[in-house]
């Protein structure tokens, strides 16, 4: 068995990650223990590597918060799951490792079949599209978003989920270079970001309001993103990919009421039901295992090449995910 651990955080995250052999505990009454098949690389682990994100587990850590695996070993008292059943890995981080134990009650079966590749995936990114999509603007049919960072995992998942509702997506990417994929994603509209972004975004929804906008960029994007939206329209940012804070002209408050929140899937988890997590993840599950929703995949790595996978994941212009397969290809 091997796990990637840090003991320290640094600025250049694959130097502080390596993959070491350990030896999980016997399973006391309720655990099992999980066979890991795939777990993704997120911009979240990268920033947990460098100490940059907001919540920060104690070193030693493993890496990796989110994933899927097979049951391989039952505890005592567990009746609810079998051997060889594909679950949801528990949110809690230490996804990137060849096994892990986890509490069955808390445990996710996921549909037999999908990929699990794509499966690995949902814990994070769907969520925080689907959920961005519902909680702050009551979008109906035919209604207009924009969000910028369009060609990330959260972007295509959101285009997908947002055309299931029959709403029309405008997609902002930052390079030339990144607009057919984000068009074969299922994009309604693609723009390349600038000073003229408002203007360009409104006469592509032929001046129908915009009332939501998604920003994961920050900086002078936050900006853009609020030009473009309708009077009273909300800017959610979930992310800082610029690395500068949030910029919104007083005129975009003053004038036009558009305001900004932020939206952490951190902070969701803990408020939420047990029903209403079950019911988000009922609904992406089943998405995926139909290949309604998919993501794409850049490259897979090997647990002993955990380095070049972190490299490659906090490397720019990537065009899909950067997966970790522990136990081998799937």
């Amino acid at each position: 068995m091997k796990k990637a651990q840090y003991t320290q955080r640094g600025p250049v995250p694959q130097d502080v990650i390596e993959a070491v052999e350990f030896q999980t505990p016997p399973l006391s009454a309720g655990q099992v223990l999980i066979e890991v098949l795939a777990a993704p690389i997120n911009p979240s682990d990268v920033l947990t590597l460098t100490g940059e994100y907001g919540l920060l587990p104690p070193l030693p850590a493993v890496g990796g918060n989110e994933g899927v695996g097979r049951i391989a070993e039952l505890g005592p008292e567990v009746t609810q799951l079998k051997v060889g059943q594909t679950v949801l890995l528990p949110i809690q981080g230490g996804s990137w490792a060849t096994h892990m134990v986890g509490t069955a009650k808390h445990l996710i079966a996921l549909p037999g079949g999908a990929d699990p590749k794509q499966l690995a995936m949902i814990t994070i990114n769907p969520p925080t599209a689907l959920l961005m999509l519902s909680e702050f603007v009551d979008l109906q049919p035919g209604d207009w978003v924009i969000q910028n960072a369009a060609n990330s995992a959260v972007g295509t998942y959101l285009i997908q989920i947002a055309k299931s509702r029959g709403l029309r997506t405008i997609n902002v990417v930052r390079r030339e270079s990144a607009v057919e994929a984000v068009r074969a994603a299922g994009a309604d509209v693609v723009l390349v970001d600038g000073d003229d972004l408002g203007k360009r975004a409104r006469e592509a929804a032929d001046k129908a309001p915009i009332k939501l906008g998604i920003d994961a960029v920050g900086g002078v994007s936050t900006q853009h993103i609020a030009q473009s939206l309708g009077e009273g329209g909300i800017v959610v940012n979930y992310g800082a990919m610029s690395g500068e804070a949030c910029s919104i002209s007083p005129a975009s408050f003053v004038f036009r009421d558009v305001s900004l929140r932020g939206f952490w899937l951190s902070r969701w988890f803990q408020q939420a039901s047990p029903a209403r997590r079950a019911e988000v993840f009922g609904e992406i599950a089943q998405r995926v295992a139909s290949g309604q929703l998919q993501a794409r995949v850049q490259a897979t790595y090997g647990l002993d090449q955990i380095k070049d996978a972190v490299a490659a994941a906090a490397a720019g212009e990537r065009d899909g995910k950067i997966l970790i397969l522990p136990n081998g290809p799937v």
